[in-house]
């Protein structure tokens, strides 16, 4: 889950994918820049893993896997952001970055300025 913590006491949960084992990180960092639509251009690890995925996929595409919305991590190429495929939400699937429904990533993003802290943790909360 992801808890947008907006009042001491109070936050909103929204169901996410997470990272696959061999990708987890953990730790703290800010939200370092937004953006509507975003464009997708897939690393050269995932395109030798994948020879098949594009180049560039522009924002706004119905296979870009960062869907309509995308929160940036810090100096590190991870995001909070949208998916094309909604069926990997509650999986531990991604290759480092926070997946989430579109509607729920549409819901957040107006919330979360930019220089918002993000805590990564694997400990798991009930309540």
């Amino acid at each position: 889950r992801l808890y947008w913590v907006h009042r001491r006491g109070e936050a909103i949960a929204y169901p996410i994918a997470v990272p696959r084992e061999q990708s987890r990180w953990q730790g703290m960092t800010s939200v370092s820049n937004k953006a509507v639509n975003p464009a997708w251009t897939p690393t050269a690890t995932m395109r030798r893993e994948n020879p098949k995925l594009p180049v560039h996929l522009a924002g706004g595409h119905p296979m870009n896997p960062l869907g309509v919305r995308a929160l940036y991590l810090g100096s590190s190429m991870y995001r909070i952001h949208g998916t094309d495929a909604p069926w990997t939400i509650g999986e531990a699937i991604s290759k480092g970055c926070i997946r989430m429904y579109n509607e729920d990533v549409l819901d957040l993003y107006p919330r979360v300025p930019v220089g918002t802290r993000v805590t990564v943790t694997w400990r798991k909360f009930t309540g």
